[in-house]
This record gives C-alpha cells, sequence and structure tokens, in this order.
C-alpha cells in the first residue's frame, strides 16, 4: 500500500512540474510569431503588404482549429495527471480494505 501511494505521488508531482512546460511549448507552437517578429495575427492583418511574413506560422495560417485544438493539449494532460491521482489512492484504499 505504501509502494503504491509513494509511486502515485512520485508519479503526480513529476506530472504536474511538467504541466507548465507543456502549456509553454503547446502556446509557442500554436501562435509562434514570425521570422520579422510579429505573430501570426499580426501576419494575417499585412497580408500582401509584408511577403513571406507568415513564415513561422504555418498551423495558425493552414488551420486555426488547429491552433485551437493544441492549446487544449496541458488541460487534457492536467486532467490524465488527476486521473492518475484518483486511481492510485483508489487503488491504495481497496488493498487496505478501506473501499
Amino acid at each position: 500500500m505504501i509502494a503504491n501511494l509513494i509511486g502515485g505521488f512520485v508519479a503526480i508531482l513529476i506530472g504536474v512540474s511538467l504541466t507548465a512546460p507543456i502549456a509553454v511549448e503547446v502556446n509557442s507552437n500554436a501562435v509562434s510569431t514570425n521570422s520579422t517578429g510579429g505573430t501570426c495575427t499580426e501576419a494575417l492583418n499585412v497580408g500582401s503588404n509584408n511577403p513571406g511574413g507568415s513564415a513561422g506560422c504555418q498551423l495558425y495560417l493552414s488551420s486555426s482549429w488547429g491552433a485551437t485544438v493544441l492549446k487544449l493539449v496541458p488541460g487534457f494532460f492536467a486532467l490524465g495527471i488527476l486521473g492518475i491521482g484518483i486511481a492510485v489512492t483508489y487503488s491504495s484504499l481497496r488493498q487496505a480494505g478501506v473501499v
């Protein structure tokens, strides 16, 4: 029982510590800056005045829903870590005969 709780605690600790870096990477890939330093929405507004200004914004420009769905990844990662915590706690309590 103690081994399960310690293992679950370590898994939760690692998962929680990885949530912020995953969110940063996902956000930078979903809405990145182009070669001139502008954001993807600025590249959309400039249009033909700045040829090549949308370089680095392929995902946002090709499908805005793709960037929106990609931004959901950190939330589902956090829900997965929450599920691990609940499962480990339930299995430990069940082995102890509490549940």
